[in-house]
């Protein structure tokens, strides 16, 4: 899917459904499915003509309402499309530094892994009740348990 940038239709000019499907980098019956979800035009009159900032306005609401956030305890699951509570309550952190790291788990519903970055401060409020596995990183690349094989060093 390709990202829109809902900026480049600018507030106070109006554009026809080829100018702004030109201007997003979408086809023009994109923009005419966007027409019937309930973009504002200006009247009924052909050509149809859609005022930016209208455009703007409506495109922040979408983006909006296909939000889902995720509550203490849940993580978002790609597969689902919801946000979901880890497969028996187990949860692992592997950190990426000091401060903050990742949130690894099963999904509950599907079996498929999620993922959620947090501070290593906030896991509690972020997965309350919840046993969460903590490993952490080394402090500096040459604290590493075993040496790189990669050497010529025998």
């Amino acid at each position: 899917m390709k990202r829109i940038d809902p900026r480049r239709a600018k507030l106070h000019r109006s554009f026809s459904v080829t100018e702004l499907a030109n201007l997003l980098g979408v086809h023009k019956h994109t923009v005419r499915g966007w027409l019937k979800k309930g973009l504002p035009s200006i009247d009924g009159a052909k050509p149809t003509l859609i005022l930016g900032s209208d455009f703007q306005e409506w495109w922040a609401r979408q983006r909006k309402t296909a939000k889902r956030p995720c509550q203490p305890g849940q993580m978002y699951c790609f597969k689902c499309r919801d946000p979901k509570a880890p497969a028996m309550g187990m949860v692992d952190y592997v950190a990426i530094n000091a401060a903050t790291g990742n949130l690894k788990a099963l999904c509950e519903t599907c079996g498929t892994m999620m993922h959620r970055r947090t501070r290593l401060a906030d896991i509690a409020t972020k997965m309350p009740g919840l046993e969460v596995q903590a490993t952490l990183a080394p402090p500096r690349i040459v604290a590493r348990a075993h040496p790189s094989s990669n050497c010529d060093d025998p």
